[in-house]
């Protein structure tokens, strides 16, 4: 998927997770939900600790996918959906760096997260949010996802957020 917004134009591409840019974004990822978390800079043994305990290989084959935002030859964030049971996906991994938000990155992002999705037999998406990730629970509140029963006992999941997705065209 391509979208136009400023002059340069924001791609999206499917990587493996394992991949060296795969790995390299969601160690970025890491950095960025672990530092806000602590509400300082993370550390490098706090991130690798985080990519053991909440491991991103199985968002690739029949477990799921991982999807990177380009902006031209730059990666600038990466989504994943896990996929729970038949017909259900979980969002994860969903970063933008601080420089490319207010572009429309997220939104391109997870319009592909639901095409993908959609097209794979997924009718609903769902996800967790922590309370201080303001943003991003205002962008999935923008996109259509509600509010849910909660779903998940992670310590980190403050809110609950599903959507329906539309039947795939394809």
């Amino acid at each position: 998927m391509t979208t136009t917004n400023n002059s340069t134009p924001l791609t999206t591409a499917l990587v493996d997770p394992r991949s060296a840019d795969g790995r390299a974004v969601v160690t970025r990822f890491y950095t960025d939900v672990v530092g806000r978390y602590w509400g300082r800079t993370a550390t490098a043994a706090e991130v690798e600790q985080a990519m053991l305990d909440e491991p991103s290989d199985d968002l690739r084959g029949e477990g799921g996918f991982l999807l990177l935002v380009q902006d031209g030859v730059r990666v600038v964030g990466c989504g994943g959906v896990r996929f729970i049971e038949p017909g259900v996906g979980e969002l994860t991994r969903i970063f933008i760096d601080t420089a490319a938000r207010g572009r429309g990155a997220g939104r391109t992002l997870i319009d592909e997260l639901e095409s993908i999705s959609a097209r794979r037999g997924v009718h609903t998406l769902r996800l967790t949010v922590r309370r201080d990730l303001v943003e991003a629970h205002r962008l999935y509140q923008r996109l259509g996802y509600e509010t849910v029963e909660p779903f998940s006992t992670s310590p980190y999941a403050d809110y609950h957020l599903a959507k329906k997705l539309p039947p795939s065209a394809e």
